[in-house]
This record gives C-alpha cells, structure tokens and sequence, in this order.
C-alpha cells in the first residue's frame, strides 16, 4: 500500500484507513483509489479487525472530491464502474463502517461519507454534491433518499451549494458532530460502542437495516429473520443472557 491510504490496525480491532494526500485536499486520484481499494480488502480479510474509521489527513478537507485534472486530461465521458472503491457498492464488505469527517466533504468526498454506516463530523465540517457545478453528475446520491427528505436533497443536488455539519446532522447525514481536532477520537469511541456488542449480533443488526432500506414491510420481516438465524444459533447468544444473570461483562467469541 502506498502513502496515499494509511492502515493503522489497532489491537481493538478497528482499522483506521486515512487519505493522505493533505495537499490536494485528499482528492480521489489515482493513487487514492488504489489505497483505498487495498485497504478496504486488507480490512475485509482480516478477521481481528471488526469495523473501520475512514478520514481524511490534516484539517481542512476530508475528501474534496474526483480529480477534476484527470478528468481533464483523459477526457472522461462516463465514469467506469469500477472507478472509485466504494464501501457496499464497488467494494463487497461485511463489517461497519465510520466516516470521520474532519473538513470539507465536496462530491466524491460526500459520496464516501454517504456510503459508510455511519458519520461523525468536526463543527467545521461543510458538506456539498457540487457535480452540477462542473458539468458532471451525481448517480451515486441516488440512496441518500433513503437518508434524508425528498426536498431537501432535491436543493442540495440542484444548487450544488454547501451545508454546514450542523444542517448535515440536523437532516440526518451526520450521526454525531465534534469539536476541531477531536474528530478522530469521538468516531473511535463510537466504534468501541459496537466493538462491546456480540460481533454476530452487530452483523445481524446491520444486515436488518439494509433489508428494511432495500425491501418492503412484509419482505424485509421475513428476509431480516432468516439473516438473523446464525446469531440466534450462536454461543454468543447463551453466552450474553448467562454473563447478565451472572452479572458479569460478556466474553463474546464470534461463534
């Protein structure tokens, strides 16, 4: 992996992936895409490492975005596919995921920040889909309608203009703002809140969520039930009823 993604896997099993390209407001070029897409593999197939934080390097810009200058000089049309390592999208992965957004979050960065399961952002946060300004598009926006009003990101896809990570966590993008510099460390205290929790129980959690996303009522019942099956047939699932009866902290085995 180059210096572009930095992979710190700390002991407490949370993989902290970090852009680092400062200079360039940690833009999507090409050596960002290749980290990035290495990483999220190398967390994938880690089975010590249970979630991810990804941020982005200094304090000014968590990810600015799609390298305009590249697009410039290859004369991109459409995007390919494959073109940016996308958490659940472009990049297959079964573990959660925190966006911990120190700076601004402009196009490709807000698209980042919108395919984490979560999202903690610095007060000085700005968010924006600015594609309308530069001629381009912004296909992948299509699921923040599940995360936000129909209305309000009708304005934010249509105007381009930024919002301040007030107004993100207001309509919901944001989970949990944070002073300057203290953004890392609140997304890793979220993280160690689910690293508390049985490991198949938070799965089961997280797959129930992108069911009743996904699905209707009555379909996302059913399909939620069956993913929750292997959690419910686990040690874990006697184990965690015996360590509150015993009163005691659980010893989670992933099993």
């Amino acid at each position: 992996m180059s210096d572009a993604v930095l992979f710190d896997a700390r002991e407490d099993g949370v993989a902290v992936i970090t852009i680092n390209r400062p200079e360039t407001r940690n833009c999507l070029a090409r050596d960002v895409r290749e980290g990035l897409a290495a990483a999220w593999d190398r967390f994938e197939r880690d089975p010590a490492l249970r979630i991810a934080v990804l941020t982005g390097a200094g304090d000014k810009a968590f990810c600015a975005g799609g390298d305009l200058k590249e697009m410039v000089e290859t004369g991109m049309t459409v995007p390919p596919r494959d073109l940016f390592p996308l958490p659940y999208d472009t990049i297959e992965l079964t573990k959660p995921t925190i966006a911990a957004v120190n700076g601004v979050a402009f196009a490709g960065g807000w698209m980042l920040a919108q395919a984490c399961d979560l999202c903690v952002a610095s007060t000085t946060a700005r968010f924006a889909v600015t594609e309308v300004k530069v001629g381009r598009s912004s296909p992948w926006a299509a699921p923040l309608i599940h995360m936000i009003p129909q209305r309000i990101m009708m304005e934010i896809l249509l105007t381009g203009a930024p919002i301040t990570a007030q107004r993100a966590y207001e309509i919901g993008l944001v989970n949990r703002l944070a002073e300057p510099g203290a953004v890392l460390d609140v997304a890793l205290d979220l993280a160690r809140e689910i690293l508390a929790n049985a490991p198949l129980s938070v799965r089961a959690a997280r797959e129930t969520v992108m069911l009743a996303t996904e699905m209707g009522r009555s379909a996302a019942l059913q399909a939620a039930r069956h993913a929750s099956e292997t959690c419910y047939r686990s040690d874990d699932a006697q184990e965690g009823p015996r360590a509150f009866a015993e009163k005691r902290a659980p010893r989670w085995t992933g099993r």
